[in-house]
């Protein structure tokens, strides 16, 4: 095998991870070539010492000159933090959902811990520009599917994103947060103490070496990894044209199950949503219909949560939550349907506000949350 010239003067790394890194590095190698090479060798070292016996003249000469400079950066990175790690496609640790999906990463790289890639986790994604009852949504949905016993898996981007990996982190649970660039590089900078809290409670990974820099074309290619990890994948507002889409498409592509929740048909943000829901997305209600639908796939892993009981809540008996639905409805309706004074109706939607059974919206409107 050839080892790349400098590594052996830092340190001694595993052969195996060399190899599989010199492989990474190589132009046009993708998870196609090597799972076609590795049919006729028995790993990538092996590919490697072998590699003029491969009929490509491109590839044998690509790979008679590995990217050291490269190779040996992620290597450095390697060894800079005892919570970095990088495994391969042959690694032990390498999860088995995503080695099976249709162009599983060559190698992940990981800041945190590695054992929580292979948890059953639920992916959940959606608007970087939810309401508030959307970042509500997924932080409650990712507190009480974390509290069942899934690692909440999504995108680290702003928004449903960021709720719901917070969520998780207020359950004391496993989360991990798939980026779109080389893990020194945390996009959007603003979610980097997020991250950072990330990294102590689960894993922050990326396909990408560090030093990637964020492109647009990296976001849709890490999507096929959140869902490629996880059992289902959960979309909370996803309008018609939306990224939160691809993620639930690579689900369905890779026989996993996707659940949509859905919302007021005058909300252009969950369109998408019904869109999912009309081409056959598992409806959501609660968290207890997406873990009865994920036990008979995880059995004892999951631990069914009790359904609430949505109407115990103290506002629910004001006369004034009659007239309260989940679409917008302006205070001057409110007025007139309920023939109380403005001043009755203010004060009964300041305490269903405090209470949290309605949610206030621009333009003096509100809706049930």
């Amino acid at each position: 095998m050839h080892t790349p010239q400098g590594c052996g003067s830092l340190f001694d790394p595993d052969k195996e991870l060399v190899a599989w890194l010199t492989l990474f590095h190589t132009p046009r190698f993708g998870p196609k070539t090597a799972s076609k090479l590795l049919k006729r060798f028995d790993s990538a070292t092996e590919i490697l010492e072998f590699s003029h016996e491969i009929s490509n003249e491109a590839l044998r000469n690509a790979l008679a000159q590995p990217n050291d400079e490269a190779i040996n950066a992620d290597l450095e990175w390697l060894v800079e933090n005892e919570s970095h790690h990088i495994i391969h496609f042959t690694h032990p640790d390498y999860p088995e959902l995503l080695k099976h999906i249709n162009d599983p990463p060559l190698v992940v790289f990981i800041n945190g811990d590695p054992s929580t890639l292979v948890m059953p986790q639920i992916g959940i994604v959606g608007s970087r520009n939810p309401s508030a009852t959307g970042l509500e949504t997924a932080h409650d949905f990712a507190l009480e599917l974390a509290k069942s016993g899934l690692t909440i898996t999504s995108g680290l981007a702003v928004g449903i994103d960021a709720a719901a990996h917070t969520g998780a982190l207020h359950a004391n649970a496993k989360t991990v947060a798939v980026i779109g660039s080389g893990l020194d590089n945390i996009y959007p900078a603003k979610n980097t103490r997020l991250a950072g809290r990330i990294c102590q409670q689960g894993a922050v990974i990326s396909e990408f070496s560090p030093g990637t820099t964020p492109i647009p074309a990296n976001f849709p290619r890490r999507n096929r990894i959140i869902s490629g990890l996880s059992v289902g994948v959960l979309v909370i507002e996803a309008a018609r044209r939306s990224g939160s889409l691809i993620t639930a498409r690579l689900a369905a592509e890779q026989g996993r199950e996707v659940f949509a929740i859905p919302g007021s048909i005058h909300n252009p943000l969950v369109r998408g949503n019904h869109r999912l829901l009309r081409d056959g997305a598992c409806l959501v209600e609660s968290t207890h219909d997406i873990v009865t639908e994920l036990t008979s796939l995880l059995g004892s892993l999951v631990i069914p949560p009790k359904p609430k009981d949505h109407n115990a809540s103290s506002g629910m008996t004001e006369p004034l939550m009659d007239y309260i639905d989940h679409d917008p409805v302006a205070i001057d309706t409110l007025i007139s349907r309920s023939g109380l004074t403005a001043e009755r109706v203010s004060a009964i939607l300041s305490s269903l506000e405090i209470q949290g059974s309605i949610v206030a919206l621009p333009g003096g409107r509100y809706c049930r949350s």
